[in-house]
């Protein structure tokens, strides 16, 4: 007890505890408080010198933010209440800045001491310094009331806070302004604690004071310059814009206060002017509040259609950011709420919200706050559950494809690249699918500029997450693989972390034939890179690749979830062929198109159920004739696989073309085994059979041509033409 004597010896202990207490570990802070107990209960010093020495310090830390640290000094209050007559002193000094500081602690104390002496002794210390003649002693006062509203009861409440309070907002316009700032963020806080109590009259009388200060300082505009203005005027102005800032912060609070049924007659006008308030704070606070709000108002929610478009067209911004944090739930509630649940038309009670969001993307794209252009692109994925496929082709589709061909910011081309995947995802026209993976393939994989090559093997990374593996396998494995052929080193080095993804997606045996050609492509790359860190890489990765166990046509109990996933992407893969066929098929009939509400359900309808027998196999169409290979297969097609790799792949230096011939004609001669790992045939396998035409899924047409490329051996060296972003294109035929 060291720290005890040393505070017992020395009147100035507390201030020295204060200094170092300020800057103490959790440990510290413990032990002082521990101290401080002994020396209350032991009495070692009087009653009024404790307070007078050690209150500060204690109250200081009763909000300290470990719960064990706060405990333990709250204990310090919890044994003497000889402490509550100082306390009742420090309320009355005669200097008003005591007052104020001690008024702002009765909280804590309060806390401390329970309900019983907070009634008894802490309540009427606060209603006499709510009456007291400093303002920052009144303020100081109501705050504290504010925060202990959950202490008192109903009675307390009624008869002794509610005329404090009403007396208070009275003499607030009349007072500094800074009481009207605090009053109006305490505003929504004080309405929900006196919920129940109020009289109509008094209901009404707050929401009307409520509704003047959301209003306050706007009347005064006269439209003149700011320099015309002199300073005390422009200094009330900005404390005007605090209070209605308040104002839009507490407005959920007071959406409930009015009840959401009561919103358009009672606070649709002010949440207009707030909407549309000079001022940018103001905006960007009621933004934030704007995903509440229309939360509680629910089906009423069309009521503020038209607000969300103002401030999705506001030139600011950080209006705009502030929005789109809840963006999707926002529309979500937009499309599904309102006077119909009919969803024919989704967009027939917001015929401005396409403009309004191709416009606010726009106006991001045009500024430097790359950061809101991003999260704008990211959250405009959920469109495909708000408006229909047409629309989302022709009016942001085409926007996500050239901000990946133009934007030079990576985060911006990556987001637009993961919605554009996600749009493509759930378009219902096979044509426009089509059309759009023989950009990607053409204009990215086979661009010019290598920028946008690897801007296609994000792409690739996109396309694996969302869609099947038969969708990918058809559409994009291929191309993909191909540019371990390409002339910059970067381009092959991306790839190269790439392909463990990519033979994820393979299936064995109906994918063997891929299979092989990926291991190739390996090959390929361990004899002919000649730069020395996309050669690390490669060896990496083929050891990776080694130890991947590949999935089976068959059930396998490893891979249950993952397959199931699958299989419920290509389920919806399939799904869009058939609703397309079907919508067509309405059209000839009576003329109207499929409603998103019947895709819905027909998507519902055939989802896989979230679990299934195990004696069940879950399989994917595919040829029959590959069997799994036994244990000695597998032995043996490692044994020969590490051979051939130790051969070729950690030569220390290939002296000459020689020796890269030799490893070339090495790997030329070498027969892949069948194995559950790494299943491979020959090339001239004359059982072997590729995905068909009948075992594709439907929704994918087999005679969209998929442009793949042959570079030969140019990348044993990295041309300068082929390092800038202007290239030659690489087109030919594989």
């Amino acid at each position: 007890m060291d720290l005890t004597m040393f505070v017992q010896r020395c009147d100035c202990g507390a201030e020295h505890l204060l200094e170092v207490l300020h800057v103490a570990g959790v440990e510290m802070q413990l032990t002082a408080a521990v101290s401080f107990l002994t020396i209350l209960q032991e009495e070692s010093v009087s009653i009024h010198t404790y307070a007078h020495s050690f209150l500060q310090v204690i109250l200081l830390h009763l909000e300290h933010r470990d719960t064990g640290v706060s405990n333990a000094w709250l204990e310090t209050l919890l044994i003497k209440r000889e402490i509550l007559p100082l306390v009742k002193s420090l309320c009355q000094d005669v200097e008003y800045e005591v007052r104020s500081c001690m008024c702002r602690q009765l909280e804590n104390i309060a806390q401390g001491v329970g309900t019983e002496l907070t009634k008894s002794v802490v309540l009427p210390e606060l209603i006499e310094l709510s009456r007291d003649e400093g303002s920052s002693v009144r303020l100081a006062a109501f705050e504290t009331l504010v925060n202990l509203l959950d202490i008192f009861d109903t009675d307390d409440r009624s008869q002794t806070i509610l005329p404090l309070v009403k007396s208070f907002c009275e003499k607030s316009f009349k007072a500094d302004e800074s009481i009207l700032i605090s009053l109006s963020f305490h505003l929504g806080k004080l309405c929900h604690g006196l919920y129940g109590i109020f009289t109509p009259d008094q209901h009404l009388r707050f929401l009307e004071f409520y509704k003047k200060l959301c209003t306050l300082g706007l009347q005064e505009e006269n439209g003149h310059n700011e320099n015309q203005i002199p300073p005390q005027i422009l200094e009330q102005e900005k404390k005007y814009i605090s209070v209605r800032k308040n104002c839009a912060y507490n407005f959920p609070a007071m959406t409930v206060f009015v009840d959401p049924k009561n919103f358009h007659m009672e606070l649709y006008s002010t949440f207009f002017c707030l909407c549309h308030d000079p001022e940018v704070p103001v905006r960007y606070t009621i933004a934030i509040c704007f995903y509440e709000v229309s939360k509680l108002l629910n089906s009423g929610v069309y009521l503020i259609h038209k607000e969300l478009i103002t401030l999705l067209q506001d030139e600011s911004l950080e209006v705009l950011d502030a929005l789109i944090d809840h963006l999707p739930e926002i529309l979500e509630l937009m499309s599904t709420g309102g006077e119909s649940s009919v969803q024919e038309n989704k967009l027939s009670s917001l015929p401005d919200l396409i403009p309004a969001l191709t416009a606010a993307e726009q106006r991001a794209a045009a500024s430097l706050k790359w950061r809101t252009h991003e999260k704008l692109l990211q959250k405009y994925a959920c469109l495909p559950q708000i408006i229909s496929s047409d629309q989302i082709y022709y009016r942001f589709l085409q926007r996500m494809f050239a901000i990946m061909m133009t934007n030079n910011v990576l985060p911006v081309q990556k987001a637009a690249s993961r919605t554009l995947c996600v749009f493509l995802r759930y378009n219902r026209k096979q044509e426009q699918r089509h059309e759009v993976i023989q950009k990607l393939i053409e204009q990215l994989g086979q661009g010019k500029s290598y920028w946008n090559r690897l801007r296609f093997l994000d792409t690739c990374e996109f396309i694996i997450e969302i869609f099947s593996k038969s969708f990918f396998c058809k559409y994009f494995f291929l191309p993909a693989i191909e540019l371990t052929h390409d002339p910059v080193a970067n381009v092959r080095m991306k790839l190269c972390y790439l392909l463990p993804k990519v033979k994820s997606t393979l299936k064995i045996p109906a994918d063997k034939l891929l299979l092989q050609q990926l291991e190739m492509c390996v090959r390929k790359l361990l004899c002919q890179e000649k730069d020395k860190d996309v050669l690390a890489i490669v060896k990496r990765t083929v050891l990776e690749l080694d130890r991947m166990e590949m999935s089976m046509d068959a059930f396998q109990k490893k891979f249950y979830e993952k397959d199931l996933l699958d299989q419920e992407k290509e389920r919806e893969e399939l799904l869009l062929l058939e609703m397309e066929q079907l919508e067509k098929e309405k059209q000839q009939n009576d003329g109207k198109p499929m409603s998103d509400k019947t895709f819905e359900k027909k998507r519902r309808d055939t989802k896989t159920p979230t679990t299934l027998p195990k004696s069940i196999p879950i399989s994917v169409p595919g040829p029959s004739s590959g069997t799994p290979s036994t244990s000695k297969e597998i032995k043996k097609s490692k044994l020969i696989r590490s051979q051939s790799f130790n051969n070729q792949a950690f030569h220390a230096k290939y002296g000459n073309l020689d020796k890269c011939a030799s490893s070339k004609s090495s790997a030329a001669t070498y027969t892949p085994p069948v194995s559950a790992k790494t299943s491979m045939i020959s090339l001239t396998d004359d059982s072997f059979r590729t995905r068909n035409a009948n075992n594709a899924p439907t929704s994918f047409s087999p005679n969209i041509p998929l442009p793949s490329t042959s570079r030969g051996t140019g990348n044993s060296a990295d041309p300068k033409s082929s390092g800038s972003k202007d290239a030659q294109p690489r087109k030919a035929t594989l």
